[in-house]
C-alpha cells in the first residue's frame, strides 16, 4: 500500500461499509476504516456513524487489546460494566485490556459520529458478557465462539 494521506474530500466521498454485529442485530453502523486505506495493520482507525436507537456493538470486553472512542458528534448512552452514563461530542472513552465490558447506544436525534481506535494483535480473547460467550481470535485461523459455561480448564501440569 503506497497511500499515506487521505484528504478530507476523499474521506467525505468514501461511502464506507455498513456493518451489523454478528451477535447483535441492533448493533448497526457505517464504518470508514481509514487505517485500512493507508495499510495500517497493527491498529484500526475508524470513523463510525450509528443511527438513533442503534448500538455500536454487542456488550463485550477484550483480555489483550485496548480500544478508545472519541465522540465527534451526537449523544450516546455509554454502558461500561454495570454503569450507564451519557456521553456527548468532545468526550473520550478509553477501554483498557482486561477492563470492563462496554458498548454505546445512540440516544440522540441525529447520527452518532465517532473515531474508534483499537489494537489489532495477532491473538485476542474477548467475552460477550450478556450472552455468556467467549471469542478466541488467532492470526490465520477462523475465530472460535464458545459458551463460557462449556469451557474446560484442565490441569495439564507444568511445561518445561
Amino acid at each position: 500500500m503506497d497511500k499515506y494521506i487521505i484528504s478530507k474530500e476523499e474521506i467525505d466521498q468514501y461511502k464506507g461499509v455498513e456493518k451489523s454485529h454478528f451477535l447483535n442485530s441492533k448493533a448497526r453502523r457505517l464504518n470508514k476504516s481509514l487505517g485500512d486505506l493507508t495499510g495500517l495493520e497493527n491498529i484500526g482507525f475508524h470513523l463510525i456513524e450509528v443511527e438513533p436507537g442503534s448500538e455500536s456493538t454487542e456488550m463485550h470486553m477484550h483480555y489483550y487489546e485496548e480500544e478508545c472512542v472519541y465522540i465527534l458528534e451526537g449523544e450516546a448512552e455509554s454502558s461500561i460494566g454495570n454503569e450507564i452514563q451519557t456521553v456527548k461530542s468532545g468526550d473520550f472513552i478509553g477501554y483498557r485490556a482486561g477492563g470492563l465490558p462496554h458498548k454505546l447506544r445512540n440516544i440522540g436525534n441525529g447520527a452518532l459520529k465517532c473515531i474508534v481506535v483499537g489494537q489489532r494483535l495477532d491473538h485476542d480473547v474477548g467475552d460477550y458478557t450478556i450472552l455468556n460467550k467467549r471469542i478466541f481470535r488467532n492470526k490465520g485461523m477462523k475465530w472460535n465462539l464458545v459458551d463460557i459455561d462449556q469451557i474446560n480448564e484442565p490441569s495439564a501440569g507444568k511445561k518445561g
